[in-house]
């Protein structure tokens, strides 16, 4: 009995090394040029923003929304910060404050998906993060909303790597007990 114990336990371990080891050899990669209806910028890492504001000067979408927008942040602060058109602005980005981490990421996304009727989004987070991000954003959404992953590319440690693996990990396993 103690043997097949140990057994269950080292193949346990064997099905997570494998795990991680597939999850930080396959990390996602910035998207081509397609456009979609909207493009979604998760806060909260490096380039993220640059990149959603890029893609919006560049006319790949017509609306962009900016989730898990800090409170105090004001619209005019990120105009001066990345250099960004007032009326770019006026017009196509929304400011998402409601937002604190990916769940809620999540939820202000597809609240917002389903209030411009959006059939395709692109979603700009950085690498490490995009398969958590999309899993809980697929979630939120109807089946017919397309997802672009257009990921930033960090220079993420083995660490960080680790720690992200564990809260997707966290976060399917909370989906199976009900959480």
């Amino acid at each position: 009995m103690i043997r097949w114990f140990f057994r269950l336990i080292a193949l346990v371990l064997l099905a997570y090394a494998i795990g991680y080891a597939m999850f930080a050899m396959s990390v996602p990669g910035p998207a081509g040029d397609e456009r979609t209806d909207a493009i979604v910028v998760l806060t909260g890492g490096t380039g993220r923003l640059d990149r959603g504001f890029d893609l919006l000067r560049r006319g790949l979408a017509q609306r962009m929304l900016i989730s898990g927008v800090a409170p105090t942040v004001r619209a005019r602060e990120l105009v001066a910060a990345y250099h960004v058109e007032p009326r770019l602005f006026d017009c196509c980005v929304i400011l998402g404050k409601e937002a604190f981490d990916t769940r809620s990421n999540a939820d202000e996304v597809a609240s917002w998906v389903a209030r411009w009727h959006s059939r395709s989004i692109r979603l700009v987070t950085n690498d490490i993060h995009m398969r958590r991000a999309r899993y809980e954003l697929e979630k939120r959404l109807s089946g017919d909303v397309q997802i672009v992953d257009d990921a930033v590319p960090t220079d993420a440690d083995m660490r960080q790597v680790f720690i992200e693996y564990n809260k997707y990990l966290l976060g399917r396993a909370a989906d199976l007990v009900g959480l």
